[in-house]
């Protein structure tokens, strides 16, 4: 029990962090947890991943993540507890289990070490407390990585198939993106597995199979189902997941040709220094420097096994590191969590590596230059947000580095504390931060909260960086914001039972946030961006016809470059045909209304 003990309480520490005031962010992501709401009313809804019960349209990833959701909202009731929760439990199973496969190459202490700076990496306090579709690619990732480990051990087919069933139903979380760490993975186990060469490819051969299987049976029944018995896919500007998963969330992130896409999305300039700009640094930048000087050192210091947990999650790193600073198309701060497991166990593997050897020069001056790194570019992430911190930090840093460079002759008992507080204190006092700022709307932002900037609260990061706190209070809401409907509206969209869709709006938070505050199913026309082609305005005209929708609220959104138009016309047509009438400040057109301009 005592050995258990360290696992134990930082399991509890991470649990405390990522579930303490859990429901101030309300919704967070209205648009997943309309999902949610819908897949808790609605099997059909909840097994397509559409956003609203009726099933007009999917959310424009593959499901899994609102499958999740949509099981506990039904369990437990719609609520914001109800859909944030599942995501902190996947944040403690995540940091559970990167602890195990660290440990199973390095020990318990590199498992140690590796969980606490996942836990503690702000990003992934911030990933972990919101309802993204990333934390559970997240968990599912680092299962996989289990796996690899595993299987590695002993060349395991078995093993090796769960690792690539874990990465396939990582697909049907965030599609593409879940394949990144194939590369290492793959190499990994045909580089140290203890079989022939034949051997394990066949093993790799199966485990792709795997992969197929876990990721594709799903794919394979929506494409199956005829398009009038389900969801448009949303995303798509032809009602097709392998378009989705190629186009909108696969190359064309990589690319910048993402078709229909209406901004709201940061690109900014590409290159290694993405990662340490204003944008992403205070998201996962923390330790990210300190790993590489650990990788690099830790495989020369480390043993065998050390070398497999390196090269696993080194790769998984470098793959992932190049791609977001290099990719052309939409990327967010928050996708940089992908990252925050690697850091971590490359820092603790690396770490022990060097300490185990730290009687040598070459290992002490290596342990003292990147406890040196660490302290310099968290001081620097620090000082637009609290320069006396940053401070303490680099002093302490610093007095650490020292004392590692003699660690052949300082006490170990005075100088390891000194050097995980130096490390750990900047990334930690930051989440802490995080968690105590309520997020919402589609582009979240880790750090603290400033309440005194013009137009209400916003998020400060490192280099001036901001982004939204909430969304707003009121009338209508945008592309990544969802509005907050008043008491009238809401009586208004409750008093349509009958009809299929109580109300339909342009782009899926407007939708959706209409949706969660009423109860009532609304119709996202357009999909996320407002973009796709769904419903056509001949569609639409016959809903009308058919008296299954009542109200059609606001207006269009921003053109597009790209994608359909149908939203718009529709928008017009509607503006055209109907009058409106003010009501919390919305413009709401009875669309069964006899009375026709």
């Amino acid at each position: 029990m005592r050995a258990r003990l360290p696992l134990l309480l930082l399991s509890a520490g991470t649990a405390v962090l990522y579930l303490w005031r859990l429901g101030d962010s309300g919704w967070a992501n209205a648009y997943y947890s309309a999902a949610a709401q819908a897949g808790a009313e609605s099997w059909h809804a909840w097994f397509f991943g559409a956003t609203d019960p009726a099933g007009a349209i999917t959310v424009d990833k593959a499901p899994a993540a609102t499958w999740v959701m949509g099981l506990s909202a039904r369990l437990f009731g719609v609520n914001a507890w109800s859909v944030l929760v599942p995501q902190a439990l996947m944040g403690v199973a995540s940091v559970w289990l990167l602890h195990a496969a660290v440990r199973r190459t390095a020990g318990e202490a590199a498992g140690l070490i590796a969980g606490a700076v996942l836990a503690l990496t702000p990003v992934a306090v911030l990933m972990f407390r919101f309802n993204n579709p990333d934390a559970l690619m997240v968990l599912l990732l680092v299962a996989g990585a289990y796996g690899t480990v595993r299987a590695t051990e002993e060349a395991s087919a078995r093993w090796l198939a769960l690792a690539g069933a874990a990465v396939g139903f990582a697909f049907l979380a965030k599609m593409l993106q879940a394949f990144l760490v194939l590369p290492a993975f793959g190499s990994v186990y045909l580089a140290f597995a203890p079989a022939t060469w034949w051997r394990k490819v066949r093993h790799l051969a199966a485990a792709l199979g795997a992969v197929v299987v876990a990721g594709g049976w799903w794919v394979l029944a929506v494409e199956l189902t005829p398009a009038g018995s389900r969801p448009y896919v949303g995303g798509s500007q032809g009602d097709s997941v392998l378009e989705l998963a190629l186009g909108y969330n696969g190359l064309g992130r990589l690319t910048g040709e993402e078709v229909g896409s209406v901004g709201g999305g940061g690109r900014g300039s590409s290159g290694w220094a993405r990662l340490l700009g204003a944008e992403m640094g205070g998201q996962i930048a923390w330790l990210l420097p300190t790993s590489l000087v650990l990788l690099a050192a830790g495989w020369w210091a480390g043993r065998a096994t050390e070398r497999i947990g390196l090269a696993l999650w080194g790769g998984w790193l470098a793959v992932t590191a190049a791609v977001f600073s290099f990719m052309n198309g939409i990327i967010h701060a928050y996708y940089t969590v992908a990252l925050a497991p690697a850091i971590g166990a490359v820092t603790g593997i690396g770490a022990v590596a060097l300490w185990r050897r730290r009687r040598e020069p070459v290992a002490a001056a290596a342990l003292s230059g990147a406890l040196a790194v660490t302290a310099l570019q968290c001081c620097l992430l620090l000082l637009d947000w609290s320069a006396p911190l940053a401070a303490v930090v680099l002093v302490l840093g610093l007095v650490g580095a020292v004392g590692l460079f003699l660690a052949a002759a300082a006490p170990a008992a005075a100088v390891v504390p000194v050097a995980v507080v130096a490390a750990l204190l900047g990334p930690g006092a930051y989440s802490v931060a995080t968690a105590a700022t309520p997020h919402s709307g589609a582009i979240p932002s880790a750090g603290p909260a400033l309440a005194n900037r013009p137009g209400g609260p916003v998020l400060v990061g490192p280099g001036g960086a901001t982004g939204n706190v909430r969304g707003g209070g009121g009338g209508m809401g945008g592309l990544l914001s969802a509005p907050t409907p008043g008491d009238e509206l809401v009586a208004l969209l409750r008093d349509s039972e009958g009809r299929t869709w109580a109300a339909a709006a342009v782009g899926s938070n407007n939708a959706a946030g209409y949706q969660l505050g009423s109860g009532a199913p609304v119709m996202a026309v357009g999909g996320f961006n407002g973009t796709d082609p769904a419903p056509t305005l001949e569609e639409f005209q016959e809903l009308v016809r058919s008296g299954r929708i009542h109200y059609f609220l606001g207006g269009a959104m921003m053109p597009a470059e790209t994608g359909s138009d149908a939203a718009e016309r529709i928008a017009d047509w509607v503006a055209e045909t109907f009058t409106a009438t003010t009501v919390d400040g919305v413009d709401v057109h009875d669309l069964t209304a006899g009375a026709q301009r």
